[in-house]
């Protein structure tokens, strides 16, 4: 590839990651308060913003509100992530078209579920589609639809044990709580990476996670105690755990 077209082919592929952050941004702002696909607004004054200035990460024409940094970290980090899978494509049956979508739908997920504490059916309902022709592709129907099996259930097994559990320790110490150990947005999402992975490679994906996310969690407690901010019951999002394991599985692919 001579000197012009690699810089050309550079130039594409960060246009690329770019216009996948406004596509990352339009679902976070839009999805968790319409539930559907809808103009979007400015969620300072409700006023429709404009698609270039939109793109452009411009502040409001009406009100002046500068777009939020989350809008702005998005698009500055997945124009590095789809260069970092052009350098560095998936080394197994993964092609690189199918991990650029597989970064935007991971990155839809892990954003709204940062922000929001939740994982959207709407989205889940979409990663199913996707995720059972990408399993089906690499594993077979039977593999795919075993590993979307038993990573829903075995993340429903563990969502009622969690809550057992949570209700269990709040007795003990005459609490009353709200949390939960588990969303049950994580269990649908365990089902759509089932189907992504197969079986048994999301029941190492999901062991994967329960080990990262108890470190985690560990080093999370020990800073809360460490700063005197330790409350019982605090929790930390599961989702971007179960991502994590799924894109090195599926990078491994």
């Amino acid at each position: 590839m001579s000197g012009f077209s690699l810089a050309v082919t550079l130039v594409a592929v960060l246009l690329l990651g770019y216009g996948m952050g406004v596509v990352v941004n339009y679902f976070a702002d839009v999805l968790p308060q319409t539930r559907r696909l809808s103009p979007v607004r400015c969620l300072h004054c409700q006023n429709p913003y404009p698609l270039l200035q939109y793109i452009l990460l411009r502040p409001c024409l009406e009100c002046g509100t500068r777009r939020s940094l989350r809008a702005r970290v998005v698009q500055g980090i997945l124009p590095l992530l789809t260069l970092a899978l052009w350098v560095w494509p998936p080394p197994g049956r993964v092609p690189i078209s199918v991990a650029w979508g597989l970064l935007l739908f991971f990155s839809v997920v892990f954003v709204i579920d940062w922000e929001y504490r939740v994982v959207l059916y709407q989205v889940s309902g979409v990663g199913a589609l996707l995720g059972a022709g990408i399993g089906a592709w690499l594993n077979g129907w039977q593999t795919t639809f075993l590993g979307g099996g038993l990573g829903f259930g075995i993340m429903l097994a563990l969502y009622y044990l969690g809550e057992l559990f949570v209700r269990w320790a709040a007795h003990r110490r005459g609490l009353e709580t709200d949390e939960v150990a588990l969303g049950f947005g994580d269990v649908t999402l365990s089902g759509v990476l089932g189907l992504m992975l197969g079986w048994p490679r999301i029941g190492i994906g999901l062991l994967f996670a329960i080990l990262l996310g108890g470190i985690v969690s560990g080093l999370y407690l020990v800073g809360l105690l460490v700063s005197k901010r330790y409350q019982p019951f605090a929790a930390l999002p599961y989702t971007p755990f179960l991502l994590v394991a799924a894109a090195i599985l599926m990078y491994l692919a």
